[in-house]
């Protein structure tokens, strides 16, 4: 399995849990704005990562991955909060903060591999 089909997976994956967080944010905490932030976020890691995939050249591939990271990044600041702020358990946090930080550490690889091999 390649790495691009491995941060695809997990990033659809991940998205699917946050949208469930989503509904749970929103359903039973009554939380509307720290949800939004997290799905727009947590969402946009995988859709950035399909489009560098699918993307039109090794800069754009870059740059695509670039922002998928970001986001990536984002999403942690907002599971960090959500745990802190006790609208979800420290279980539920880490759970999902696991699986944001192993798909930072898959882009993580991925952006410094294709910088390396673009010189």
């Amino acid at each position: 399995m390649s790495s691009n089909s491995i941060i695809l997976d997990k990033s659809l994956q991940f998205a699917a849990r946050i949208v469930k967080l989503h509904k749970y944010l929103i359903k039973e905490k009554k939380e509307s704005v720290i949800s939004k932030q997290i799905i727009r976020s947590g969402t946009s890691i995988g859709a950035n990562a399909n489009e560098a995939i699918y993307g039109s050249s090794k800069a754009d591939f870059i740059a695509k991955l670039q922002i998928s990271l970001k986001e990536t990044v984002e999403t942690e600041y907002w599971l960090r909060l959500l745990m802190l702020s006790d609208y979800i358990t420290e279980k539920e946090g880490l759970s999902l903060l696991d699986d944001c930080l192993e798909i930072k550490r898959i882009l993580i690889s991925t952006l410094n591999t294709a910088k390396n091999n673009n010189k």
